[in-house]
């Protein structure tokens, strides 16, 4: 169904995209497109003007530049938009920059096989109606290497655009409210791409959606809106990122067969704030990440979706969040195995009523384990327990989280712990705790 109901969408998105305005002039609509590149599988029509006057145009010394040939470009700055068709190897060595003037898209690269590097784009335009962006990327088999991207709207976007490298890249959008940033790297129906070493700060979002194989790895980001979004990506790689103060780390949104390992996800915090969300995801593995101090651990939505799929949370750190994995709805086919909770609020928290217990919690280390270890096996000789007394009613009435550790919630937490006048409900049972802490090794 969720297949039929994208296929719509993207149809219903290009009848708008192909369907010129009624109301538009002739002469306007025969203007030559300046920034605005068109559909991602039209050709891009060449810009005829520099935005940027009494510096040297780009797109004169690429026009001059032999196919396959090293475009080595002089300290200093250069005009935008370009457009570049052939494959060159464009390297600006650090000190040349490219200067959009503040209109809208820098650069579009639609040859395959090319090389840009040690430059520094700057100053897209601000809609995104047009996707305004100092790199539009619509090729394959591209490196982009060592760059600066400053004052764009969106970073790098990849559209329809497979089997590229975007390396040690560092990026920063324009200056505006979170919401209203770009997304720093966007992968829009992009397979077999490897995303990694970049830096990403003060922009929105990173995202693939629609965009399979890929590979992110060892990127920072910083102050973002979601560091990485997935939404019906299928068999991407996550591992040994760090993201940091954005209001969701990672997202995964009806999509399948991601893998999470060894990233550090610190500081998500807000109204909103997770580490680490799915939403209607199946097949997927999280295992030996470090989640820490975000008000949401890891969160799941109806997940796994798909029937006889599953969700393997396993050998992660959570760690001094608010909740350690909260559920919605209590779906079969999550395994929760191996893994370190400690200083959280709430080790785990399920909404909509009921506990967690049709999932599978084996072998994990919980602080608040309250057993013995007599025959020193490292396994606590009871099960784990955890039971919803009072809390449970901020949990299903989400204005009452406002007074959770409020001191009459404690106390009457307490009352009904220690003589309980309901009946308390089951969330948790780990019936082979570990006694000992595991060291799952620095982030």
């Amino acid at each position: 169904m969720r297949w039929r109901l994208a296929i719509v969408a993207v149809f219903v998105a290009v009848l708008a995209i192909a369907q010129p305005a009624e109301d538009a002039p002739a002469e306007a609509m025969a203007q030559p497109v300046v920034g605005n590149w068109g559909a991602s599988w039209e050709a891009a029509v060449k810009p005829t003007a520099p935005n940027v006057t009494g510096i040297p145009w780009l797109q004169d010394l690429v026009d001059a530049a032999p196919e396959g040939g090293v475009l080595a470009l002089a300290p200093g700055r250069y005009s935008g938009p370009v457009l570049v068709t052939k494959k060159l190897l464009i390297d600006g060595g650090g000190k040349a920059v490219i200067d959009g003037g503040g209109k809208g898209t820098v650069f579009t690269l639609e040859a395959s096989g090319a090389t840009l590097r040690g430059l520094v784009f700057t100053g897209s335009g601000d809609s995104h109606s047009s996707d305004d962006t100092c790199l539009n990327v619509r090729g394959h088999q591209n490196r982009i290497e060592d760059n600066r991207f400053e004052d764009c709207l969106f970073g790098v976007d990849l559209k329809q655009s497979n089997e590229n490298v975007v390396r040690r890249n560092h990026l920063r959008s324009l200056p505006l409210p979170l919401g209203l940033r770009g997304d720093a790297i966007r992968l829009w129906y992009s397979m077999k791409n490897l995303v990694e070493e970049n830096e990403v700060v003060d922009a929105r979002d990173v995202v693939v959606w629609y965009s399979n194989g890929n590979v992110i790895r060892k990127n920072v980001g910083r102050r973002g809106r979601y560091s990485l979004h997935f939404m019906y990506a299928q068999h991407n790689v996550v591992e040994d990122n760090q993201f940091y103060d954005s209001s969701v780390g990672i997202y995964v949104m009806y999509t399948d067969g991601v893998e999470i390992r060894r990233n550090l996800i610190s500081h998500s915090l807000g109204a909103t704030g997770m580490g680490i969300g799915f939403k209607e995801a199946s097949d997927s593995v999280l295992e030996g990440n470090h989640v820490v101090y975000c008000a949401i651990g890891i969160s799941s939505d109806l997940s796994p979706y798909e029937p006889d799929s599953t969700i393997t949370i396993k050998d992660n750190r959570i760690a001094y969040n608010g909740v350690g994995i909260s559920f919605i709805g209590d779906k079969e086919g999550t395994l929760v195995e191996g893994n370190v909770f400690e200083g959280n609020i709430d080790p785990v928290t399920k909404s909509g009523g009921g506990g967690a217990t049709n999932n599978v919690f084996r072998a994990n280390y919980w602080d608040d384990y309250q057993g013995f270890d007599r025959d020193r096996d490292a396994v606590g000789d009871t099960p784990y327990e955890l039971y919803a007394y009072s809390d449970r009613l901020w949990m299903e009435e989400p204005t009452a989280r406002f007074f959770k550790n409020a001191p009459l919630m404690e106390a009457i937490d307490f009352l009904e712990r220690l003589a309980p006048f309901s009946s308390p409900e089951l969330l948790v049972r780990d019936d082979r705790p570990r006694f000992i802490k595991p060291d799952l090794g620095a982030p």
